[in-house]
């Protein structure tokens, strides 16, 4: 069973930049297809990005295309979420899931939080206009 732990958050002002590691535990993180969301105050919990198992593939939600990078260390087992240009409504709770489904990217689930079933504790982001 795979373990998820964020780190990497703060606070930085508007157009400042941020990178979100989330460290896997567990041999069989590469088989894995990863994803961050996010949760703001009083909103529902929001797909930011997802990437498949080989990293070959990408997923933004819009409002972070352009500016937000997901990527993946299989060696090291490390997921990244590279923030430019950060804007005071991306702040929230980021959060790093985890899928062994193929199902999830397959089946168009990659940007919904049921097609994860391993979630880390989160990550506080916090943007200052």
């Amino acid at each position: 069973q795979v373990q998820l732990v964020e780190s990497g958050g703060g606070l930085v002002q508007a157009g400042g930049s941020l990178r979100l590691s989330c460290a896997a535990s567990g041999r069989t993180f590469s088989s894995y297809a990863m994803a961050w969301f996010r949760q703001a105050p009083g909103k529902e919990r929001e797909f930011v990005a997802a990437i498949t198992w080989s990293g070959s593939t990408t997923y933004y939600i819009d409002s972070v295309k352009g500016r937000f990078t997901i990527s993946r260390d299989n060696a090291k087992n490390t997921v990244y979420l590279q923030m430019n240009s950060l804007k005071p409504e991306d702040t929230a709770v980021y959060y790093c899931a985890a899928s062994g489904n193929p199902g999830t990217f397959s089946g168009g689930l990659y940007d919904h939080h049921y097609g994860y079933d391993i979630w880390g504790q989160g990550t506080q982001v916090t943007i200052s206009s």
